[in-house]
């Protein structure tokens, strides 16, 4: 099933009339036509970095850039090989060249009509590949929202441990996700593990780290921060079994397993934006039913302390994810619902914030695998039964 991208954006008119000024190199300021959204997308069978325009047009960006560069006018910018190289780059040159190429298709009417460029393409015609393959690290954040917090405890045990988060808020919980094999783009599928039958749902917001940061000040954060995406963190609420080891938590079974990342559709870059702490709103459904609904105003850390914490643990660079976690609603949760609720095969997810776009993804089950020597972890069954 191809996965549906359409992006909660503002209508066309007003992205017309946007305007982000740019000095290239102390020189006069340029301003960008319509702001631009930038992904991965798989053109000709080849995946290619590209920009895209109205949530509806991809500009592959190489050949853009070629182009462009046939007007003596425009010096030559070595086009980005891969999404962190234009991360990386992009404050050194490529912001600029990105808006020039947008501004010169503009004007000379190059994205729709008899004028529009043959490196134009439709997005129903090409493929969504995650927009970062891959982050050097991504950064969850752990029990972020208050309507998070003891989701699972009755209504007088959950308003007494979100009054005892408020009175003391400690320090952020971020755990490691892996990248790739576990991150995965918008026409892909979520893969229930064999065996594993309490498998969730957690949207989130990503935001896309374009500076190198340690030891970061929450309050300079946000100058190192690119842009921001739609994540998932698709959760195995199955546990471990029992014996051996005798760890109880396991967080690598708990976030590790593949397709258990999605992310995109594309990344929007900050200037087009904002501040998240002022206007973000996630959601999250399953099928036509909505789990998730929350804002920047039920979070307990805000995502420029996410930053702050996790830059004095590890530095982090360019093509970085750190994810602002999840609010109340989630499948194992009974707050919203009043019971548990896992995903099933053939059920639909999609995830979306406000003014970057939806994330919708068929999820399948995976088949049972052949072999092994009794060192896999088992089905869930096994060691929980219908509990």
């Amino acid at each position: 099933m191809r996965a549906l991208v359409a992006a909660a954006a503002p209508a066309f008119a007003a992205a017309l009339a946007f305007a982000a000024p740019l000095s290239a190199q102390g020189g006069p300021e340029i301003e960008i036509a319509e702001p631009f959204k930038v992904g991965t997308f798989e053109v000709d069978g080849v995946p290619r970095v590209a920009l895209v325009l109205r949530d509806a047009l991809i500009v592959d960006i190489g050949e853009a850039n070629r182009d462009l560069e046939r007007n003596p006018v425009y010096p030559p910018v070595p086009p980005p090989a891969d999404m962190i190289d234009l991360i990386g780059r992009y404050e050194y040159g490529v912001r600029l060249r990105l808006y020039e190429i947008v501004n010169d298709l503009v004007a000379r009417g190059g994205l729709s009509g008899s004028g529009r460029a043959d490196f134009v393409h439709d997005l129903e015609n090409v493929r969504v590949l995650p927009p970062i393959m891959y982050p050097g690290k991504i950064l969850n954040a752990a029990v972020n929202f208050y309507s998070h917090v003891n989701e699972a405890g009755s209504e007088e045990e959950r308003r007494e441990a979100r009054r005892q988060r408020r009175e003391n808020r400690g320090v952020p919980y971020l755990f490691l996700k892996p990248t790739r094999g576990a991150v995965i783009g918008a026409d892909d599928r979520i893969v229930i593990p064999f065996g594993r039958d309490r498998t969730d749902w957690e949207v989130e917001l990503g935001a896309v780290i374009g500076r190198s940061a340690k030891y970061v000040d929450a309050r300079d954060a946000q100058d190192h921060v690119f842009g921001y995406t739609v994540t998932i963190d698709v959760s195995d609420r199955g546990g471990r079994p029992p014996g051996g080891n005798p760890m109880t938590s396991d967080w690598f079974v708990g976030k590790g397993h593949d397709t258990f990342a999605p992310m995109g559709p594309w990344i929007v870059p900050k200037e087009f934006y904002g501040d998240p702490m002022e206007k973000l709103r996630q959601t999250l459904d399953v099928g036509e039913e909505r789990m998730q609904e929350a804002t920047a105003g039920d979070m307990i850390h805000t995502l420029w302390e996410l930053i702050e914490y996790g830059s004095s643990v590890a530095t982090l660079f360019p093509g970085d994810v750190i994810n602002n976690g999840t609010s109340g609603g989630v499948g194992m949760g009974t707050a919203v619902r009043g019971e548990t609720r896992f995903l099933q095969p053939g059920e639909v997810v999609s995830a979306s914030i406000d003014g970057i776009g939806t994330l919708t993804l068929e999820v399948v089950a995976e088949t049972e695998p052949a072999g092994g020597t009794g060192a896999r972890l088992p089905p869930v069954r096994s060691y929980r039964g219908n509990r």
